[in-house]
Parts: structure tokens; sequence; C-alpha cells
């Protein structure tokens, strides 16, 4: 029997109730059997004082030297000049793949019982590369910057995720309507690669009514394609559908590395009371186990969690129950 890779992992717990989810996160994909060393980094509101900056070079130069990492969620500072660790990364390591799974989970009451979507966000580019300044004192302007480049690998990426992973359908979300240059590139990218998967049905939909439509007849839809703005928007509102960012996760995919986080925020709040829920983090470390081939180990964490949920006996208080987030892991680990 041939011994199984060793996979080397940036570990960043995050800031707030991070720490607990990661933990949570990180004892189950242990419990997968497959091996990982853990590169075990510091990021977040507390290092600003020992690094001048929540986001230290010896962060970025861990997910250099393993090409991925597993992250807690990191609460922005205000008032610092920093706009967000997040965006950060993302720029960083052009991570400009923002992909989200909202898929219904049994068990858990919601309005719809038959949601599996994939929100696929371009991840660098849009209003959110931070292109603005004030003109004079009474107003502002941000630009919105779309390129060709940026359009044609992100919906590449998007439908190579629908031929690998056995989706029917691509719709591409836009505003082209009003926005003519920008989003109009877009759409004009999205029909024309959507040409060279004829086995993927294509659609394109004007975003305001997109999100009509997801909270209408969610289950018309598959694969969505994103710019940023739209992405980010569109995605929590898909994780609403589901049941809320709790069980929510995530992947920032690029050429050179790949980070893996659930999309809540660190609720500060609740830190340390060990009840917030580690699903999003769970399924997150699965996505990541997926990304390093582990597909195997990847699909049992995403079946335990399922198990674990529907079974109804151990849920976090989001959830409707009075587990504990470690609580809650060790089920999931006894589902494995």
């Amino acid at each position: 029997m041939s011994e199984k890779k060793l996979h080397h992992v940036t570990l960043i717990p995050g800031d707030g109730s991070g720490p607990e989810v990661i933990a949570a996160a990180k004892r189950v994909v242990e419990a997968t059997g497959v091996p990982i060393e853990w590169d075990e980094m510091e990021a977040g509101a507390a290092m600003i004082e020992k690094y001048g900056t929540p986001l230290p070079d010896r962060v970025l130069d861990s997910i250099r030297r393993t090409g991925v990492a597993l992250k807690g969620p990191i609460t922005t500072p205000v008032g610092t000049g920093f706009r967000s660790v997040n965006v950060a990364l993302r720029k960083t390591f052009d991570l400009y793949a923002n992909v989200r799974p909202a898929k219904t989970l049994p068990g858990l009451a919601g309005r719809f019982d038959n949601v599996d979507l994939v929100i696929v966000r371009e991840n660098t580019e849009d209003l959110y590369a931070g292109i603005e300044h004030m003109v004079g004192e009474d107003a502002a302007e941000s630009i919105k910057l779309i390129t060709r480049k940026g359009c044609e690998r992100i919906v590449r990426y998007a439908f190579e995720y629908a031929v690998r992973e056995g989706r029917k359908k691509v719709t591409a979300v836009h505003k082209a309507n009003i926005m003519k240059c920008t989003d109009g590139l877009f759409l004009d990218v999205a029909r024309q690669i959507a040409k060279e998967y004829p086995q993927i049905v294509f659609d394109d939909s004007i975003v305001d009514a997109m999100c009509m439509r997801l909270v209408m007849h969610p289950e018309d839809y598959d694969v969505l394609v994103c710019p940023n703005l739209y992405g980010d928007i569109v995605s929590d509102l898909c994780a609403g559908l589901v049941g809320g960012l709790g069980l929510t996760p995530s992947a920032n995919i690029g050429e050179a590395g790949a980070i893996f986080e659930p999309i809540h925020g660190s609720a500060p709040d609740i830190a340390g009371q060990h009840k917030i829920n580690p699903t999003a983090a769970i399924l997150s470390a699965s996505l990541m186990l997926a990304h390093l081939g582990e597909a195997e180990a990847a699909a049992n964490i995403t079946r335990a969690v399922a198990d674990v949920i529907a079974a109804g006996k151990t849920l976090t208080q989001d959830m409707g129950g009075n587990a504990s987030t470690e609580e809650f892991a060790d089920a999931v680990i006894a589902a494995l």
C-alpha cells in the first residue's frame, strides 16, 4: 500500500471567533487521515501593535511556500488605512476566482429544500479594485475597472468548473443594459467563451432580475458567474436561501495559490463562548481537500456534515440546537 502524500498548508486562525471555527475544521480534517503539516500563522487586528499591520510578511511568505491556506475570519480594523486583509491576500496572490457553493442541507428549516448553486465571482477587478478618490469636498468618484483578461479567465473558470463537477448550466450575471462598456464587455466575453462549451447550457441575466428569480425559483439555476460586486451581493443572497452565512464555505483560487475560508465575519461579540457554528469552516476545509486532490476525504466531510445536521441531535444555537462549536465538530468526526 503506497504511503499517503503529505500536504503543507498554511493555517490562519484569524481573530474574534475565527480560532474556534478553524480549530474545529482542523480537527475534522485530521480525522480523515489525510496527512497535513500545518504552518500556523497569526494575522488580524492583534498584529498591528507588534508588526504595524494586520497582515505580517511572514504570513505571505508561508502561503508562498505552501500554496494553500485555510483561513478564519479576520476583523478589518477601522481607521488604520488598511482596507481589508481579504482584499490584500486576493491581490497579492492574484486569487481571481471566488467560489461559493450554496446547497440546501436536509434537516434545517428553510424556505427551499432544493437549492444547489455555485457562485463564481471575479475577485480582483470591478469597483472592488479600490480606484476611488474625493472630487473636492462634496463628491466622490470610484472607477469600475473591468478588463478582457479578467472577464475571460473568470468565465472560463466557471465553465471548466461546470464540466469538472458535472454541472449543466452557467448563467452570466450583469447590468449590461445600463453599463454598456464595462458589463457589456463581461457579457460579450461570456457569450464568446460559452460557444466553446456546447455541452453546457448558457444564459445571462440582469443582476436585479437575477435576485428576484433566485428568491422565487432558485432551482432554475446552477453555476452563476459574476463580476466582483454583483458576486459579493448575490452570493450572500444565496447563502440566505440555504440557512445563512454560518453554513456556506468559500474558495479563493489563483494560478499561484488558493485560500479557503468561511464567508461569515469574525463575530467578536461571541468570541470565546464556544457557540459559533463551525459548519462553514469545516466545509471550506472540505473544498481545500478537494483542491489538494483528496476527493474521497473531501466528500466524506461533506457527507458527515450533512448526516449530523439531518440527524438534528447535535446542532449549534443558530441551527436550533444547543451544542457547542466543539461538540458539533465531535459529531462530524464521529460520522466520518
